[in-house]
């Protein structure tokens, strides 16, 4: 589950609250209060750092807040270009258009595939992180603590769906 130690808007409040410290302290001369302003950017900038920290394990994606399972067609889709990129080389290398074409066909066709199944987690986890923050909040006011621990752990299954999605639209950019 998360915790403050690694939400993103955690950290974007200990920046902005460091901002006006160290504006405070550069008013008025106070040293302390700009390294201490300099000591909670430093903080806010790690927590968002853990915040984002995502692995790819084959179809599987962990963060701080927990393990999710990739849409099937994010796996097939990968799966549909290794193939088709397989068939391609293979029918360069031998000469054989109409599977060079095949795989070209393949290729193209799994990374719409993938393409679907991104969007769908990237919907899901928006949906699991909007849905769990209002969930919390109605369960903190009504004082239900099952409610509130179901709901942290929707909100969190999302915020790893959408981490996972990331990842992989990074990853793509970069190669």
């Amino acid at each position: 589950m998360s915790d403050k130690n690694t939400s993103t808007l955690q950290s974007l409040v200990d920046s902005a609250s460091s901002t006006v410290q160290s504006a405070i302290g550069s008013l008025t001369g106070n040293t302390g209060d700009k390294a201490a302003a300099n000591r909670k950017q430093a903080e806010a900038d790690a927590k968002d750092d853990l915040s984002h920290a995502t692995a790819k394990a084959g179809p599987f994606t962990a963060t701080t807040s927990g393990v999710a399972a990739d849409n099937q067609d994010r796996t097939k889709g990968s799966w549909d270009q290794t193939i088709g990129s397989g068939k391609e080389t293979l029918g360069n290398l031998v000469g054989n258009e109409s599977l060079k074409q095949s795989g070209a066909r393949q290729n193209e066709e799994g990374k719409a595939r993938e393409a679907q199944g991104q969007l769908s987690d990237l919907g899901s986890g928006l949906g699991d992180r909007i849905g769990g923050s209002v969930g919390s909040a109605v369960a903190g006011l009504t004082g239900n603590e099952q409610q509130k621990r179901a709901a942290q752990e929707q909100h969190d299954k999302g915020k790893t769906l959408q981490r996972g999605v990331e990842a992989d639209l990074d990853k793509q950019a970069r190669s």
